[in-house]
């Protein structure tokens, strides 16, 4: 599933008249990069949930042929990414998916292959993808995670002032973490603190360069981190 319903607010003036999803970065748009993320992991069928603007997202997309993409409009609210997902549940079928957040860029290898290397079933519930913010550019937050040394398991930074590790938006999630999460509009971090409480979210870190693209500093540090990265990484 890609995410790209959001209002883009962090990257206005620019998304004043176009949805975030559809700026460019070194030239392709950043639906089109999450998307060849997806086709490049052997993704048949992506997922791709609309609200801002996203006739123009549809619009854009008709002439992309892989993979194959199906959208859940989300009407007449915009429904978070916990909301966003639970309603695209039908489309996604019934085996844990893919999830990736349309603002983000990956310098290094395919993202998504890492955690399918990682996921262990029988040992999660969900699997979610962090950087050191040592390789986060454009991002100015404090950090989302520490990680546990027992089983790859991410601690959140609670009251610490910092931590050292930033959710990169890249996760895999199986259906049934989504049991019993109320209709609406609802945080992704709903779930995480069900799988947290019950020792089913893991965690892998991304060993190369990942930049924040929702703000307009992060459009030129993308292209920056892609020019920097070796070909065919």
């Amino acid at each position: 599933m890609i995410l790209a319903a959001g209002l883009g607010t962090r990257m206005r003036p620019l998304t004043d008249w176009m949805p975030k999803p559809l700026i460019e970065v070194a030239g392709r748009t950043l639906i089109d990069r999450s998307l060849d993320i997806a086709e490049g992991a052997g993704v048949a069928r992506a997922v791709v949930n609309l609200h801002y603007l996203g006739h123009m997202i549809g619009a854009h997309l008709e002439a992309r042929a892989k993979p194959e993409i199906l959208y859940s409009p989300e009407e007449p609210e915009i429904l978070d990414t916990g909301g966003g997902i639970r309603q695209a549940l039908p489309l996604l079928g019934t085996h844990p998916f893919f999830v990736l957040n349309s603002d983000a860029i990956f310098a290094g290898p395919n993202p998504l292959d890492i955690l399918a290397r990682a996921w262990d079933p029988g040992a999660a519930d969900a699997l979610m993808l962090l950087v050191p913010r040592a390789r986060a550019r454009a991002y100015q937050r404090p950090g989302d995670f520490f990680l546990s040394g027992q089983g790859h398991a991410p601690v959140r930074r609670g009251d610490e002032a910092m931590a050292p590790l930033v959710f990169t938006g890249a996760q895999i999630i199986a259906p049934s973490a989504f049991a019993d999460t109320p209709e609406g509009p609802f945080s992704l971090n709903l779930v995480w603190d069900r799988l947290l409480a019950a020792g089913r979210l893991k965690a892998v870190t991304y060993p190369g360069t990942w930049v924040d693209v929702g703000t307009p500093p992060g459009i030129e540090a993308a292209a920056e981190a892609l020019a920097r990265a070796e070909p065919g990484a």
